[in-house]
């Protein structure tokens, strides 16, 4: 007896057809906050995560947990959408079409590189907005329309980009590791399994991808973890009229190497479980259209 062809639901998809790369940005959306943005402007206003919550939701309810979740949500779709869209776009336009000789993690990296880029630009405007409203008391605005309209007002249209230099300097290198190692991890995997990547059920498949995404996500905790916690240094412990760097150099005396990778477990198990879930997410959408998932190829 035949097998009955499974009915997509949102009909045949191409892949690397625009249709396969608008709704590998929705994906994206589907698989990309307060305490952490007070708690970096001024790290002694809570003393845990915990602590945060309870005060916020004491003194200002519900709608204060919640604050600023506009921008938050506006401004991560579009990363989202721009990151993992994007990607999947690079990847098809450099592999297959510009440098389609040069080695696989090369152009795992340059897409992830580019759409990164883009997807920064998206998100720097919101995430200004979001952070302004969520680390003044009392807030710079009550809403996203009115924080974006003061700061225009006020400061000009550039005012919502002046982050995008550190978005980029922290975002790129982060998002190219992250896809890179997720890529090949998935193809390791694979090739320990010992069968190609179609011959496993989609549940195999996308087991395959929270793994990947796991050990990924732990690479990227390693790699970045150094960078987050002179970032945190920094906000906590800058003084009025010092530069960066001078800053950078005294902080660094007081901790030393070690202290650069104070919490690095806690953030291991944070960002591999994330990274994780994300991918898991994602490919379980993909599957869900009747796309194949990302990897092992």
């Amino acid at each position: 007896m035949a097998t009955q062809e499974r009915k997509l639901p949102f009909g045949k998809i191409e892949p690397n057809s625009g249709k396969y790369f608008v709704n590998c940005a929705l994906g994206g959306i589907i698989a990309c906050d307060l305490v952490k943005c007070r708690r970096q402007v001024d790290p002694k206003i809570y003393t845990s995560n915990i602590s945060a919550w309870r005060s916020i939701f004491a003194k200002e309810g519900l709608r204060g947990v919640f604050f600023g979740w506009s921008p938050t949500f506006i401004g991560y779709s579009f990363q989202g959408a721009g990151k993992y869209g994007f990607y999947e776009y690079f990847k098809y336009l450099y592999g297959d079409h510009l440098f389609p000789n040069v080695n696989r993690t090369v152009v795992y990296l340059g897409a992830s590189a580019s759409a990164e880029f883009l997807a920064d630009i998206a998100l720097c405007p919101f995430e200004a907005i979001k952070v302004r409203m969520q680390t003044t008391l009392p807030p710079y605005a009550q809403t996203m329309r009115e924080g974006w309209s003061k700061i225009v007002a006020q400061e000009g249209f550039g005012a919502l980009y002046k982050g995008l230099y550190p978005l980029w300097a922290r975002q790129i290198p982060y998002t190219m590791t992250k896809f890179a190692t997720f890529e090949e991890t998935v193809n390791a995997i694979y090739r320990t399994l010992g069968q190609p990547k179609e011959s496993y059920g989609r549940s195999t498949q996308t087991g395959v991808s929270f793994l990947g995404g796991y050990i990924a996500g732990i690479l990227c905790a390693i790699v970045s973890h150094p960078a987050d916690v002179m970032v945190s240094k920094l906000n906590a412990d800058r003084k009025a009229g010092e530069s960066a760097m001078t800053a950078v150099s005294r902080i660094y005396g007081n901790i030393g190497f070690s202290g650069l990778w104070n919490g690095l477990p806690v953030r291991i198990v944070m960002l591999g479980t994330l990274t994780g879930f994300q991918w898991l997410i994602y490919d379980s959408f993909k599957v869900f259209l009747g796309l194949p998932t990302t990897g092992g190829h």
